[in-house]
């Protein structure tokens, strides 16, 4: 039974992906452990406490070295002196590989700036694609990450000027590859094999390059897109705003599918 500032695997489980889910932070040493993460987990080898309190705040953290042993338990303990709600995982990296839990794959993950944050850019005036994979980066990958929206033009001379990795434009590493979405690449590039994600990358491909029959709700999502796309003329506005709609999309495909609201005119009451 874990203690009570410890979380178990399973119950962490249910929380990657969540907006109100805690901050994850890795812990464990460069050279000494497998490059997976758990998604939406942020390496912070070597960090001192001050600096996590400096980088992050107050937020609610789980701490994860490789066994959840002394490093994490230590780490966690500290930040719960300085006021921080810090737990750590029970059994750490190693119990969550075990349980056979999805793992983020390092190999292609752009390099990260100075405060440890990949920064990407796209073109401006976001839609379907270049709304999701911001998503599915920020909740997924690096919670931290940044994003810099550009005339069409612009993109790789920014990306070149700002150490920025584009996305969603012809020709570079993360776009689409033949009738599959930006989305799409970002998933497998990244091994992220979860099914809701799946049911939502089926939405996304559907909205984004007009092929509505893929999903029934590819529809709908290409019509909230383009009303988010008209609702705001600054795209970091959109996307904090869009971000609602995919974590929506999530917890549907992840929990609710088979759930179905009607309307009863003998009882006035929705089932």
């Amino acid at each position: 039974m874990p203690s009570p500032t410890e979380i178990t695997v399973s119950q962490l489980a249910r929380l990657i992906g969540l907006p109100d889910g805690p901050l994850l932070i890795d812990v464990r040493p460069d050279d000494t452990h497998d490059p997976h993460l758990i998604p939406g987990s942020i390496p912070r080898p070597d960090t001192k406490t001050d600096d996590l309190i400096a980088t992050f705040g107050n937020r609610p953290v789980v701490v994860i070295c490789e066994n959840g042993g002394a490093l994490s338990q230590g780490i966690a303990a500290w930040l719960r002196h300085a006021g921080v709600p810090a737990e750590t995982l029970e059994g750490g990296h190693a119990a969550w590989q075990k349980a056979g839990q999805p793992l983020i794959s390092t190999k292609n993950l752009p390099p990260r700036d100075i405060q440890g944050r990949t920064v990407w850019v796209t073109r401006a005036r976001p839609k379907v694609d270049r709304i999701a994979c911001p998503w599915l980066i920020r909740r997924f990958v690096d919670p931290e990450a940044v994003f810099l929206f550009v005339a069409p033009s612009e993109v790789l001379d920014a990306a070149k000027r700002f150490s920025a990795t584009p996305f969603d434009i012809p020709d570079v590493f993360w776009s689409h590859r033949g009738e599959r979405c930006s989305f799409d690449t970002m998933l497998d590039e990244f091994g992220l094999a979860i099914p809701a994600l799946d049911r939502v990358a089926t939405i996304v491909r559907g909205a984004d390059t007009a092929r509505p029959d893929l999903a029934p709700e590819a529809a709908g999502l290409l019509a909230a897109s383009l009303g988010f796309s008209r609702m705001y003329r600054d795209d970091l506005e959109q996307l904090t705003a869009a971000m609602a709609l995919y974590d929506a999309f999530y917890r549907w495909a992840r929990d609710a599918t088979e759930e179905t609201h009607t309307w009863s005119e003998a009882t006035g009451a929705k089932a």
